[in-house]
């Protein structure tokens, strides 16, 4: 019997991983590790991962794809997240509209912070998302933290 056969261990790694947002959203990602698992149509959100002692992930790279195919076959940045990395697997959400893709990504850049993105990733505390939905949610975790924070001597950020 092998060792990729038995249940639970298939299942975590070939199977599905949840990642969650800044806003506190969870989305599911696919896990692939092989062209054959990229599907052939529809783009979405992927996710280049360093996996380490089976349970520990580090997202290395979010993008967003309007075809996965196209975009994740010669991808410039895998040679770089695989090579130099440690890159083990991808990940992938099917999303249909583009403003959804663009939410996401920045999402779970703001939350993850990976090594290889740049321009998406907060400069400092004050840092606003660019996507309206998402800064609505951060001003109102803003207001939360202050007002948590004043009675107990904190200041106001």
């Amino acid at each position: 019997m092998s060792l990729f056969n038995i249940f639970p261990f298939s299942l975590i790694i070939f199977g599905w991983h949840v990642w969650y947002g800044e806003t506190g959203e969870t989305y599911r990602f696919k896990i692939t590790l092989t062209r054959g698992g990229i599907p052939d149509r529809g783009g979405g959100i992927y996710i280049f991962v360093r996996r380490r002692f089976v349970f520990f992930l580090e997202p290395l790279y979010i993008g967003k794809a309007t075809d996965f195919r196209s975009r994740l076959y010669g991808h410039e940045r895998w040679w770089e997240a695989w090579w130099k990395r440690g890159a083990t697997e991808r990940h992938i959400l099917s999303v249909r509209s583009g403003k959804d893709r663009e939410r996401i990504e920045e999402d779970l850049i703001r939350r993850y912070q990976p090594r290889m993105n740049d321009m998406l990733v907060p400069r400092g505390a004050m840092d606003m998302p660019s996507n309206a939905k998402l800064r609505r949610a951060w001003k109102w975790r803003q207001w939360w933290k202050n007002l948590i924070r004043l009675p107990f001597g904190g200041k106001a950020a």
